[in-house]
């Protein structure tokens, strides 16, 4: 949360990104999760398997709407320029993208594998543009 009022209005995209996370990746289909901690340690969530074909549906709507959101609103453009800012993708990268494919068994279908490495790759270039641009400073 600090890192996000560090860039307050550029941090808006990563930050609904975190809150979809939470909301559809774990309340939906990760089961049970404390949405509110640290208010309250009580347990929320539908538990819809991750391997149905309604999360499934949710994840690929829910990435189509976010791809046209990033083209119209053409802030795929602003991702790969250097910017202080898209250093807040390390954080996704590592705790969100990176498990998907290290995790043995793998638990994401096969189906929604395309969407997670179209996002690795984006974040992932977004990143060494930007380290890129930090170590030519020196």
């Amino acid at each position: 949360m600090p890192l996000f009022a560090i860039w307050s209005k550029n941090a808006l995209p990563y930050f609904v990104a975190y809150i979809q996370h939470s909301l559809i990746g774990d309340f939906i289909a990760g089961g049970r999760t404390q949405l509110f901690w640290p208010l309250t340690s009580q347990l929320y969530g539908i538990e819809i398997s991750i391997k149905s074909l309604t999360n499934i549906a949710l994840e690929w709507i829910l990435f189509l709407a976010a791809a046209i959101v990033l083209i119209r609103s053409r802030d795929l453009q602003f991702l790969l320029q250097p910017n202080n800012s898209n250093l807040l993708l390390f954080i996704p990268t590592c705790t969100v993208l990176l498990p998907t494919f290290l995790a043995f068994p793998m638990e994401v279908p096969i189906a929604l594998v395309p969407p997670h490495i179209l996002f690795l790759t984006l974040f992932s270039m977004s990143l060494l543009i930007d380290i890129k641009k930090f170590l030519m400073h020196f």
